[in-house]
């Protein structure tokens, strides 16, 4: 099991505050820190600044929607797996969102939720966003990992001493409360 499942960007990128002010361009018109180097692993950096230390790198471009960070499906495909991550047509652009957002209470009647913030979806998808997506990849890389260890501890043990626990049965998102009572006709 060597391969990589998280490439060595992606933490940074998910930690990486966008939109600031270049402090080195500062006065020029397209100076906001909106860049993000897949070679570099740095902070976020602007337009001119890719011209002039990112040329030959490979290099994403952060958008905004509704004050949180996205990045277009297009750019994004080509270097990482994205499979099963919930995506929108913002500005008729297929985006995704890097980082989880806050959301109140799911509601009543959801069919699809994130498995690791449990956002509502609306789509089958499994993750609302990058991060929910890097949190389950590194949990499974933690747990492939305890169990190599565990295996090394037994040396030669046939069964496992606790069988792993079935999941939960799905549940009827849409089940109601009861028969419906209607009100009585009037004469």
């Amino acid at each position: 099991m060597d391969t990589v499942l998280v490439p060595p960007w992606l933490e940074p990128l998910l930690r990486t505050p966008f939109f600031n002010v270049c402090r080195i361009h500062a006065d020029a018109a397209r100076s906001e820190c909106n860049m993000y180097c897949l070679d570099c692993h740095g902070d976020a950096f602007c337009f001119y600044c890719r011209s002039s230390r990112h040329k030959d790198h490979q290099v994403i471009q952060i958008r905004r929607s509704s004050y949180h960070d996205v990045v277009r499906v297009a750019e994004i495909q080509k270097v990482l797996d994205i499979s099963g991550v919930q995506t929108y047509v913002i500005n008729s652009a297929r985006v995704l969102f890097l980082n989880v957002r806050p959301q109140p209470k799911t509601g009543k009647g959801v069919a699809h939720i994130c498995e690791i913030c449990g956002r509502s979806l609306l789509d089958p998808f499994r993750f609302c966003s990058l991060g929910c997506k890097n949190n389950e990849a590194l949990t499974r890389e933690g747990m492939s990992r305890s169990r190599q260890e565990e295996g090394e501890l037994r040396e030669g043990s046939t069964q496992d001493m606790y069988p792993a626990t079935p999941p939960p049965p799905p549940s009827n998102a849409r089940r109601r409360k009861g028969i419906p009572h209607r009100a009585p006709f009037g004469s």
